[in-house]
């Protein structure tokens, strides 16, 4: 089994930040989770890349040509893949991947994690999409989905795509253990 992690090529400032990613890493590791990321050394993804690679993980970056100096790629991995595009990229994550988290991260960390949600919700695939949730840095974007949910541009199968949890070990197990809703029929707004 791969995750794929999706986070950012900073740290931020919150030091609890650095922290889970140091725990996800550690406990994907353990439990002989390949971690699937975006090949950087820096930021949340390195920290994460080193924490799995110490606990003897196996590691995959995924990274385009314009982003290897940019992100300074990660030249310690179990498989560095340097690709054309960042739709490349993507594509080629959701392909090794049988899951996806989201740690904190910036506009590509959201962007890369709605899409996947996105193609679950319509049946491109059927994975996990997990939003490690690290001293409430996901709430606004849970209480936004709660909106959309009550104006009627979401179901609540929907929202059960979305795992969020605030402990890298939790979360893990419930990514792992999830079951694919019933999404992907097309409705009318009128169903919804």
């Amino acid at each position: 089994m791969r995750l794929c992690i999706f986070c950012g090529s900073s740290i931020g400032v919150n030091p609890a930040f650095a922290a889970a990613a140091r725990a996800l890493g550690a406990a994907l590791a353990a439990r002989r989770i390949g971690l699937v990321y975006g090949g950087g050394n820096v930021g949340l993804m390195g920290i994460l890349a080193d924490a799995t690679l110490e606990s003897g993980g196996d590691v995959t970056g995924v990274i385009p040509h314009a982003l290897v100096a940019r992100e300074i790629a990660h030249r310690g991995l179990t498989h560095l893949h340097v690709v054309n595009s960042m739709h490349e990229r993507k594509a080629m994550m959701a392909e090794l991947a049988d899951g996806f988290i989201a740690l904190p991260g910036g506009f590509g960390t959201l962007e890369e994690f709605c899409e996947a949600v996105t193609w679950t919700q319509l049946g491109v695939h059927a994975k996990p999409c997990g939003l490690l949730n690290v001293d409430g840095f996901y709430d606004a974007l849970l209480a936004f989905l709660a909106h959309a949910l009550e104006e009627r541009f979401l179901r609540p199968t929907h929202l059960e795509i979305v795992i969020a949890d605030a402990d890298p070990v939790r979360l893990l197990d419930r990514v792992c253990a999830w079951r694919s809703p019933s999404v992907a029929r097309w409705v009318s707004t009128d169903e919804i």
